[in-house]
């Protein structure tokens, strides 16, 4: 989130896209009703008509799959009716730049893509630079090539007819979502958007949150009370894993990962932007500070340089798609990968074809389940199909602890760090999961001692910090995230003793003299104690005003509680909303939250993690192009579309081999999953719970009465859903809350099921949904595309 979950009661306009927040987020969306109960407007845009569309002022359909089509038409409402924020778009977007003249878009292809390669050249979207390296503006914008002309040229062809054809979703629906919304594109007005998988798990799932950053920097929504672009986390610590490294293209802190391009640390520091811009602050010209701090972290008796040679890399010359998910079952296989450690999860039912993946499995040499209980991965052998004889896996389970009995930080969606202390002992033998890897790095170092391939960076690795006595110390490990000094140090006129910690990351050092885990979360455990575990209500009467708890817990970057609020003012200082001030310059001091970037007003760009330090209206850093465009999923009831000639993404992941239904008879319907209140995720713990599975007891296929009648399906009914991959059995849930799609001339229907069963329990609850679903991704993640596939539905015979 750019901002934070209590901060939706600020909102004007709560707009819901790819969520069904009501029922997924239940106890955080009390904050979209206290919205609500001030006068604010809520619309839920979505397939299906759920909870939270009943709590809205309005509920619009639209086809699964089309949402950059329903945003791009919203762009071209704005830009027509001069709905934007005029001043805010031209001092603080990119919006005034001008593009380089290689740059241009036909028949659905940007320029610089390589057919061959399937891949584009981002040179062809740079920016026209002055002859000091700084990026031409225009403010007047004047100059057609400049990004706010570029973009009115782009989607124009975004016409209210066409968004309507393309999504299914009926003009004066569209309308009204368009000029609800745009209302907030005024200073005294904010509006926010809530969006979780559903916008995520598609062939261009960043493109579709793309969309809707660029509609808010149009309207002045970023950096302001009770507007931003606002992710709802699908577990309490999502967040946190992102911030820790999750993909394979980042280390901790999003600091780009080295590849084998990369020999040395001064080849990797000469990677770091620049900008020649004195008013840009371009945060990340820190990033060898970073870099070198988290190196000392991981190996704290070796200097940055000779730590970094022990750091993996991806090859240069392959996509970091291939060490992406679904790249790494692929390769599982072919035979190619021998070991998994399935630690917290169940890709038996979460990954994309699931069969492919339980196939994949039985070629592994062994496979390590960390989890509260078995489940179809750690069982996988014995499932449905298998033949246990025929398969060589050797499989252990390594009982985990359940997160009541775990000390430690969780990071939610509002980027809130708070810590939680342990409640009962772990049950039996299970443990903590920081115990399990402290005691398997032992191990594993004993037998590097005695000898084997490379054995410096598991020799290296400074566990010994992570314990107290000979246990795992949570504790310990959070002071290492902070970071501390590894020698006695001046910085500035302030002197620093060894093993102090940070007091934040404005301290760090590139010369091996700090050692921090992640650069985001310093300042969380200081000197003054873990700031995590604080529980004050107190703040500043200006503060209150908007709800900004600074005193709760601790939030990053450097405890700021909304990001890039240096936007939410005027270049005076003067807020925007002096009713709902984040910010504001008192003539000595900013006063509220944590400015973003030094100095007084009009001092710096608001936008500081960017380069230039502008929004970013136009993306040149995207895989798939720097604006959006419409496409089809991977799968579709349609081979075509009006938009261009280019039917799908040209660059999207597909599994070799995979066998996909476009325009297919065979599987004439789109099919969609989503979760349900009862249960959670695969289903590991809540299939297990009785009150949950008598409330939720099977898996089911929601179909409109409409599709249920042509097919002779009533309600309870067995049903067989199948797609070009797999089957499920599940029973019908016939019901008025999905409806037909009449879209490019054509009916449509969508079939919605859950994903959180799975064969192992409950009895006849059904096996995954995943069983239907597609290797295919997005082409700057990996995510696969779980919200848009085809399927066809049957009742069951007998």
């Amino acid at each position: 989130m750019t901002n934070h979950w209590n901060d939706i009661a600020n909102s004007d306009c709560v707009l819901i896209m790819g969520s069904n927040a009501a029922e997924n987020h239940p106890i955080s969306f009390k904050w979209v009703l206290r919205a609500k109960d001030k006068g604010a407007t809520l619309i839920h845009v979505d397939p299906r008509f759920t909870r939270t569309s009943g709590l809205c002022h309005h509920h619009v359909g639209l086809r699964p799959g089309s949402d950059i089509a329903f945003l791009g038409g919203m762009i071209k409402y704005i830009l027509d009716n001069k709905l934007y924020f005029e001043e805010y778009v031209r001092e603080y977007t990119n919006a005034p730049l001008v593009v380089n003249k290689k740059y241009g878009f036909k028949n659905g292809l940007f320029a610089g893509f390589d057919a061959k390669k399937a891949a584009y050249d981002k040179k062809a979207w740079a920016f026209e630079l002055d002859d000091k390296g700084v990026p031409v503006r225009d403010a007047s914008f004047k100059n057609p090539r400049c990004v706010l002309n570029l973009l009115r040229g782009h989607y124009k062809r975004y016409s209210i007819a066409a968004v309507a054809k393309a999504t299914g979703t009926p003009a004066k629906d569209l309308e009204t979502v368009y000029k609800a919304f745009a209302a907030t594109g005024r200073p005294d007005k904010a509006g926010t958007i809530l969006y979780a998988m559903g916008w995520t798990q598609h062939t261009y799932g960043v493109q579709n949150i793309r969309t809707m950053s660029m509609v808010q920097l149009l309207l002045g929504n970023i950096g302001v009370a009770g507007g931003g672009v606002n992710a709802l986390r699908g577990e309490s610590n999502v967040q946190g894993s992102t911030d820790h490294g999750l993909l394979s293209s980042s280390f901790p802190g999003y600091l780009a990962g080295p590849t084998s391009a990369h020999a040395t640390l001064a080849d990797y520091n000469a990677t770091t932007p620049k900008s020649a811009d004195p008013m840009s602050v371009n945060w990340w010209q820190h990033r060898p500070k970073y870099m070198a701090s988290l190196i000392k972290s991981f190996f704290p008796a070796l200097s940055p340089e000779e730590g970094y040679s022990l750091l993996p890399r991806v090859d240069a010359g392959k996509s970091l798609l291939d060490y992406y998910w679904q790249s790494v079952f692929h390769k599982m296989g072919q035979g190619e990968i021998k070991g998994l450690f399935a630690w917290g999860m169940n890709p038996a039912c979460s990954g994309p074809n699931s069969n492919k993946h339980r196939q994949a499995m039985t070629k592994l040499d062994w496979l390590v389940n960390v989890n509260l209980f078995d489940n179809e991965t750690g069982s996988f052998w014995r499932g449905p199909g298998m033949d246990p004889a025929q398969i060589k896996t050797e499989v252990f389970l390594l009982p985990c602890a359940v997160s009541i009995e775990k000390e430690g930080s969780v990071s939610n969606s509002g980027r809130w760090i708070q810590w939680r202390y342990a409640g009962p002992t772990p049950w039996g033998e299970t443990k903590p999961d920081g115990d399990i890897m402290l005691e398997l790095m032992e191990e594993i170092r004993k037998l590097y001692q005695q000898g084997g391939a490379f054995p410096e960076p598991v020799l290296q690795l400074g566990i010994d910090g992570w314990k107290e006595g000979h246990a795992f110390s949570p504790a310990k490990v959070a002071k290492i995230m902070n970071g501390y000094f590894t020698r006695d140090v001046k910085i500035g006129d302030k002197e620093y003793k060894a093993g102090e910690q940070v007091p934040n990351f404005v301290v760090l050092q590139a010369d091996g003299s700090t050692a921090s885990g992640n650069w985001l979360h310093s300042g969380a455990w200081t000197e003054k104690g873990n700031l995590m575990a604080r529980q004050e209500h107190s703040q500043t009467e200006d503060q209150a005003r908007i709800g900004l708890f600074p005193n709760w817990s601790f939030s990053w970057p450097a405890n700021r509680r909304i990001i890039y609020n240096r936007a939410s003012v005027d270049k005076n200082g003067k807020p925007w909303n002096p009713d709902k001030a984040v910010i504001a310059w008192d003539g000595n001091a900013w006063v509220g939250d944590i400015v973003d970037g030094g100095g007084g007003p009009g001092a710096k760009h608001p936008f500081i993690m960017q380069k230039d330090g502008f929004g970013a209206i136009y993306g040149p850093g995207c895989a798939d192009g720097p604006f959006p465009e419409y496409y089809e999923p991977a799968e579709s009831p349609f081979a075509k579309h009006d938009f261009s000639s280019q039917a799908r993404s040209p660059v999207y992941y597909k599994a070799p081999g995979e066998r996909l239904a476009v325009n297919d008879k065979k599987y004439p319907y789109i099919g969609t999953t989503y979760r349900v209140t009862e249960h959670w995720q695969t289903g590991l713990m809540t299939r297990r719970v009785p009150w949950l599975t008598e409330a939720e007891p099977q898996n089911f296929a929601e179909l409109d009465p409409v599709l249920a009648k042509a097919k002779g399906i009533k309600n309870g009914d067995k049903v067989v859903l199948t797609s070009p991959r797999g089957k499920i059995e599940c029973v019908a849930m016939v019901t008025p809350r999905l409806k037909p799609y009449t879209a490019n001339g054509k009916t449509v229907h969508v079939i919605g099921t859950s994903w959180h069963f799975g064969w192992l329990v409950p009895e006849d609850g059904g096996d995954a949904a995943n069983l239907l679903t597609a290797m295919v991704g997005d082409p700057n993640t990996g995510i696969p595309e779980s919200k848009a596939f085809m399927v066809n539905i049957e009742k069951k015979a007998g």
